[in-house]
């Protein structure tokens, strides 16, 4: 017999949806890893000037240690599937960019 907790998930559909275009400060403290979500905003071009722009965070987000692995093996499952699908290319058992 199982003694494992089973947790009934419950949609929020108000819950807003943020979007990330990078990943800046990372941290793991022991105990937490924290994780700094941006976003990329461009200023209005102005050749021949090279474009210019800012990074702002959209969140702070900080995560058990148990929730950073499970991040983690989340994220490996989906890194596998882009390989599968050609979107990604591996080198030494590493995905290594976008196609």
């Amino acid at each position: 017999m199982s003694n494992q907790l089973k947790f009934d998930y419950i949609d929020r559909p108000d819950v807003p949806e943020t979007f990330v275009d990078h990943i800046g400060f990372t941290m793991f403290d022991g105990h937490h890893v924290r994780i700094e979500p941006q976003v990329t905003r461009f200023d209005e071009p102005k050749p021949p000037s090279a474009p210019k722009g800012r990074r702002y965070p959209v969140a702070r987000l900080v995560l058990t240690s148990s929730a950073a692995l499970d991040l983690y093996n989340r994220l490996s499952q989906m890194v596998g599937v882009m390989v599968d699908q050609g979107m990604v290319k591996r080198e030494d058992n590493r995905p290594t960019q976008m196609q």
